[in-house]
């Protein structure tokens, strides 16, 4: 999970709920700079544990090159409502009718960024409909499955989740890893009040929405060839350094669409808070030639 470096919306933000046809979901919506060219309108969808404050470093940068952004809590995550013990409500083809119905209350068309699960969230919607879309980025989302290493801490959560509430995990956690390496993101060098946010923000997740999103990563099949015939424009970006998919995977992945490929130096599984303006830069450069839809392509 990325730790933001603020949960306080940036200038000209404005965190609202969202009303969709699927229920209302919490956002953080910037708008294009003043002065800047309106050049579109972006989706952002977090990662597992995450939320939507892990763009908020993206978008100045981003309304700066012209594009408004909604980052969108999913469905069960943070600030949107879910079903506590109902893990039907968060199969996968379940959130990605919720990504589509995001889309319709935004209006289209979209660029659409996932990052890790909000990737594979991202492809599951554009498989079910992409005429909303004018381009996907893959955000250290990979084309399968998690790492085995990581799919063992997963299981170590969804374990701990089926015999401990949400607070006795959130303490586990914080005693059994070193700050660098604390997967909810409250290290020690986190301040007071960061890690109060960080812990708020674990409280609210939905123990449900772990458990199902959780076994989706380490089950997950590849539908690289499904999508690649898709007419979009595809962008797999990821830091240089990621223990979750590892890079040769993201590589021929990308290969695979034949995507745009960015490997931002400096940054690992979240280069939106590692290094959030050359990943922004490369994002808008990206979505600047991804205006014009290319043709349907076969997967290689």
């Amino acid at each position: 999970m990325s730790r933001p470096p603020t949960f306080v919306p940036p200038p000209g933000a404005r965190a609202y709920r969202l009303r969709t046809a699927r229920g209302e979901f919490a956002v953080v919506d910037a708008p294009v700079a003043t002065g800047a060219e309106p050049r579109g309108t972006a989706l952002l969808l977090p990662g597992f544990t995450g939320s939507k404050e892990d763009f908020n470093p993206l978008h100045v940068p981003l309304a700066a090159r012209g594009y408004r952004t909604v980052a969108v809590d999913g469905r069960g995550q943070f600030e949107s409502d879910g079903p506590v013990d109902d893990d039907s409500a968060y199969a996968q083809r379940e959130l990605a009718r919720d990504v589509l119905a995001q889309a319709e209350a935004l209006g289209t068309p979209l660029h659409l960024l996932g990052h890790s699960l909000g990737g594979q969230i991202a492809r599951a919607a554009v498989l079910l409909d992409h005429s909303p879309f004018v381009s996907l980025t893959l955000m250290a989302s990979g084309p399968a499955q998690i790492s085995v290493s990581q799919q063992q801490r997963v299981k170590l959560l969804r374990d701990a989740l089926g015999v401990m509430s949400m607070a006795e995990v959130w303490e586990v956690i914080q005693a059994m890893e070193p700050p660098e390496e604390t997967d909810t993101g409250a290290g020690l060098d986190a301040g007071p009040d960061d890690r109060a946010d960080l812990r708020r923000r674990w409280l609210s997740h939905k123990p449900a929405q772990l458990l199902a999103t959780g076994l989706q990563l380490c089950t997950e099949p590849d539908r690289v060839a499904e999508l690649a015939v898709l007419p979009l424009p595809f962008h797999a970006l990821s830091g240089a350094r990621d223990d979750t998919w590892p890079l040769p995977l993201l590589d021929d992945m990308a290969r695979r669409l034949g995507a745009r490929r960015t490997v931002v130096e400096g940054a690992e599984h979240s280069p939106n808070c590692d290094q959030p303006l050359a990943t922004a830069r490369a994002v808008a450069d990206f979505w600047d030639t991804a205006i014009e839809r290319p043709e349907g392509r076969t997967a290689g």
